[in-house]
Order: C-alpha cells, then structure tokens, then sequence
C-alpha cells in the first residue's frame, strides 16, 4: 500500500489532536502485547527451572530400590524385608538385554566431612564409573570416579557443591587434598556441581562420592546394595520392560513378581512424559490469554477509529469533493489505525523485554544464569506481525465507513 508525506502527516496531526483517545486505545493494544510476551517469556524460564531438576539424569532411566514386601509369596508372609544384593547386577545385565547400563549404589547418611577445622553434614554415596551415564555430573574442577578406582578401591572421593563449599570456604581448586570421613581419609578427586532438585537417595549437593567397592569394604556392607540404576537401549521404551525387570529381581529373591511396591521401580521416561504434556498446556493457555487480550485491544482500536471517521464526516466529504480518491481515503483510516497499534504494540514487547531481563537477572547464581526468561528473536517478529495485522483488521470496518461518506451528505450534515 503507497502512501505519500501528506497522508503520514495527516496521520500524525489526527494522533495528534485525539491525545486522551489514541493513548487509552494504544494501552489496549500495549497492555495485550505485554502479556503475550511476558507469558511466553515467563512460560520459558518457568520450564527451563523445572527441566533444571531433572538435568543430567538418561530419559530413559529406571531406579529399583527394596521395600518391605505387600503380598505373601511361597510360604513367607508380607512385610517381610529383604535387600538386594550384587548378584542381581548380573541377573538383570543377563535376563533383560534391552538395557544398556546396569549399575549399583549404596549410601549412607549422617555422616560429617572434616578439612582442618571446617565441618560439614553430608551423605556418602557408593557407586561404579557407569553411574555418571545415567546421571550426569556437572565436574567444576577435576574429574568423576573412573575403573581404576574400582578396581584398586582407591580411598578417592568427589565432593558436591555443598560440601566444597563449607569444606573449602576460600575456594580454589581442592583436587589432591584429604577429607576426613567417620575416621578414614579420602583424596579428593573432583567437585561436582549439580543442584538437580530431583535426587536418588539424597541431595546430590551434600553427597560424597566414593567407589563402591571401597565403601562395601569399610562398611562392611557385603554383597548388599542399595539401589540398582538401568538405562534402556536406544529405541527400547523403559515402560515395556518395567515388569520384565521387576520379575527378575522378585523371582531371585522369592517375591510375589506382582508385588508392585515390593520391588519398587521409579521410571523416569513417566516423569518426562509428565513435564512435557504440562507444558503443552501451559503453552497453549499462554497464547490463548495472550492472543485474547490482543484481541480485545485490536477490537478497541477499531471502536476508537469508528468514533474518529465519524467526527471527521465532514473533513472526509470535502476530500472527495476536491478529489480524494475512496483509495486514498481507505489509505489513510488504515494507516492511522496500523501506526496506533504497532507503536503500541512496539512499546508492550520493549517493556515485557526488559521485565524479563530483569527476572532473568534476579535469577542468577555464580554468574551462572539458572532461568532464561526472555523470548527469542522471532517470537518477537511474530509479536511485531501479528500487532501489524490486527491493526489492519481493526481498521477495515472504519475504513469502509469512510469510503461510503458522499461529499453532498458531508455538506448537509455541516
């Protein structure tokens, strides 16, 4: 649509002389722009800070752990408690070849690191180099347990974020220092830094990680552990074979295979199924209110442009009687109207920007940003477009209005 420096004028000069009118319109339009994009924005940091508490763990994970048994089974009456034990590695790795990783974990709680004279409360954690494939560490200095480690039952440990934290107050690296753990020294190897709100068997941040060969030596543990963590193969969905693997475990240890919480089993592909379908929702809701409070703006931009075609009855007649084109009317009544809401519309996205950034801001730690609320640059675009286009919606129906003005009608009406 061409339009010339006279009719961009007479835009402005109409924006102009309707100040209170165009202002109150252009908040509509200001106001449904802002919440789209606030909503979107804080939809995004919302399932970013969500997402946080399952980061590093396989989406395609299990954890099966022992509970008192519900069901009597084969002469032994429930309630009975049971422990499963190293054997049971090699029975799943052997019994269920759709799984990719079979690993063991034992821990204990209460305990007390000690560097010098700085303490901290923490939990120990026994585990083999394939735990770190089912949950991810985050390493901020040295490395994760490795075969060696295993193998030789160093007396090694990585620390989490917590414990470095009061152990080593001043910082720096404390990779070859000694901890003191219930009387026995443990060389530090790494500090891990994952803060996932979802943890297995206690907060990975006040955990100390050791080989678990190791701790079932000083602890006289035996054979026994405490949680088995799997990991599927590629293409293999974890709920197809949950049954399979809680047969396995419950026929080695004379248990009922369909005593659900006798062998319990914590699918984690469920749990991600579960955020991603919350989310669906959330999104949606998000443009529906959006979308709706953009409408209603774009509905009283085009109430305001009916009452301003109307008061100009008679400026409009005398543009037709000198020559006025019903295009270049049409031209200037939807321009007027696009201009209202784009600048309006403009504003809303800069301000719901720079709230975002704000938030985004407040959510940091470290230097570390947690969250990202904050929209994407064609999130944006499509914000900009479709302001851009319920202005022109909106300014249909006025426009029509004035096309059908007659100068000899304007004339009386004066």
């Amino acid at each position: 649509m061409r339009i010339d420096i006279d009719t961009y004028r007479e835009i402005i000069d109409t924006l102009t002389r309707n100040k209170s009118r165009s202002f109150l319109t252009g908040f509509g339009v200001f106001w449904g722009v802002f919440m789209l994009v606030a909503l979107i924005g804080g939809g995004q940091g919302l399932k970013e800070m969500l997402e946080s508490n399952f980061e590093g763990f396989a989406t395609n994970s299990a954890f099966i752990w022992a509970q008192p048994t519900t069901k009597a089974y084969k002469g032994f009456r429930k309630g009975r408690q049971w422990t499963m034990v190293y054997r049971d590695v090699q029975r799943m790795k052997e019994q269920v070849p759709e799984l990719a990783i079979v690993t063991p974990m034992v821990s204990r709680w209460g305990n007390t690191a000690v560097v010098g004279d700085h303490k901290s409360s923490c939990n120990m954690s026994g585990v083999s180099p394939d735990y770190a494939k089912v949950m991810e560490p985050q390493m901020y200095y040295g490395r994760y347990l490795n075969d060696m480690d295993i193998q030789q039952r160093r007396k090694v440990c990585v620390l989490g974020k917590k414990v470095y934290k009061e152990l080593f107050p001043g910082g720096g690296d404390p990779c070859g220092k000694v901890v003191r753990l219930d009387s026995v020294y443990y060389r530090v190897v790494g500090v891990d830094y994952k803060t996932g709100g979802i943890n297995i068997n206690g907060s990975s941040e006040e955990a100390v990680t050791i080989p678990i060969t190791l701790m079932q030596q000083a602890y006289n543990l035996g054979e026994q552990i405490h949680i088995l963590c799997v990991t599927a193969r590629p293409g293999v969905t974890m709920s197809d074979i949950t049954e399979k693997m809680r047969h396995v475990i419950a026929r080695a240890h004379t248990i009922d295979p369909d005593d659900e919480q006798g062998v319990m089993v914590f699918n984690t592909e469920v749990l991600f199924q579960v955020l991603d379908n919350l989310f669906r929702g959330v999104n949606f809701l998000i443009w529906l209110v959006g979308l709706g409070t953009l409408l209603a703006g774009a509905i009283g931009v085009s109430n305001i442009m009916m009452v301003t075609v109307r008061e100009r009855t008679t400026e409009i007649g005398i543009r037709r009687a000198i020559g006025a084109t019903p295009r270049m009317i049409l031209s200037q009544i939807i321009s007027e109207s696009i201009v209202l809401t784009l600048v309006a519309g403009m504003s809303g996205i800069l301000f719901a920007v720079m709230i975002l950034q704000m938030l985004e801001m407040g959510n940091t730690e470290d230097g570390i940003v947690m969250a990202h609320f904050q929209v994407n640059f064609w999130t944006a675009i499509m914000a900009a477009l479709a302001v851009s286009l319920m202005g022109l919606l909106a300014g249909l129906a006025p426009a029509a209005r004035a096309m059908s003005i007659k100068p000899v009608d304007a004339m009386r009406d004066e």
